[in-house]
């Protein structure tokens, strides 16, 4: 097993966008890591012991390399939806996973011993940092990783596995700094020179859980998202012209708005299994309809 009978047979099952990335630690991370907490651009969803997000070998001692895939989701835009482009389709956590262990199990068939451990936007692992040293992407001014085909509309998984697959280049590849994402970010949260406030971008204020200040609500009535925000993206020079996906979940039964009435007439239980398979799922009813409430004013 090398890395390109890897490839080739990830591009059979449509997974076209594949890298290898060494095992670390990543000293260079470190330093980025620790700059941004200094200056608090975090905003406690990201794993808090630093050394599991710069050393693979803390969370699988045996790892030999690193699998990592991004997987498009672009299909159209929708000027009319309220949720990000990420949820139109099924849910990129069910339909990474079960791609990512399809890969596993193919290289567990040929490989004796094969032991691997799976993440889909769960890891400790900073996803975007393994694709821009993999080779599938290069960062954006945005923070958001660029691929050739399919531009900055893709989610990234990886796989932890103890074979020693050949590691693949970092992309050299710069974003052309345009700055068309700095000034469209409703929030201000794109601060040029690569550095991103989170605590300011409209999608983390969709998402947040405690109760918005008036900054955050005028952030929010800045657009008509109930849940993310695509506009940096959108604006982004680098995404025109770039491939559809060409994952059926991603493509098929697609959803592009929540429906107020609906959402506010039923329970939160019935929301999570009525929209048990898209992404915006998992935060619950009650972020959506407060977000709702807020726009209708």
């Amino acid at each position: 097993m090398n890395t390109n009978s890897l490839k080739e047979f990830c591009k059979s099952i449509g997974v076209d966008t594949v890298g290898v990335a060494g095992i670390g630690p990543y000293y260079d991370l470190e330093k980025i890591i620790k700059k941004r907490i200094d200056k608090d651009y975090i905003t406690g969803m990201e794993e808090t012991v630093i050394e599991k997000r710069i050393n693979p070998k803390v969370t699988m001692e045996n790892v030999e390399s690193i699998i990592v895939c991004a997987f498009p989701y672009y299909t159209e835009d929708n000027n009319k939806s309220n949720i990000s482009k990420y949820c139109y389709g099924k849910d990129y956590h069910i339909v990474v996973k079960e791609k990512l262990e399809e890969i596993a199990k193919y290289i567990s068939d040929k490989t004796e011993g094969f032991e691997y451990m799976v993440f889909v936007d769960n890891g400790p692992l900073v996803d975007r940092y393994l694709a821009s040293i993999s080779g599938i992407g290069y960062y954006g001014i945005n923070n958001n990783i660029i691929t050739d085909k399919y531009g900055s509309y893709v989610f990234i998984g990886y796989i932890l596995n103890n074979y020693k697959f050949e590691v693949d280049d970092k992309n050299e590849k710069k974003c052309i700094n345009c700055g068309k994402c700095i000034d469209s970010c409703p929030g201000g949260a794109i601060l040029g020179s690569f550095e991103f406030n989170p605590k300011k971008c409209l999608s983390y204020i969709t998402q947040k859980k405690e109760e918005l200040d008036e900054e955050e609500i005028n952030i929010l009535n800045k657009s008509n998202k109930v849940f993310g925000c695509d506009i940096c993206q959108d604006i982004c020079p680098h995404n025109k012209n770039i491939s559809k996906t060409n994952i059926k979940e991603f493509y098929e039964n697609l959803m592009y708005s929540l429906d107020e009435d609906e959402i506010l007439n039923i329970s939160n239980k019935e929301f999570k299994r009525r929209y048990k398979e898209k992404a915006f799922s998992w935060r619950g009813k009650k972020i959506i309809q407060r977000n709702m409430e807020i726009l209708k004013k």
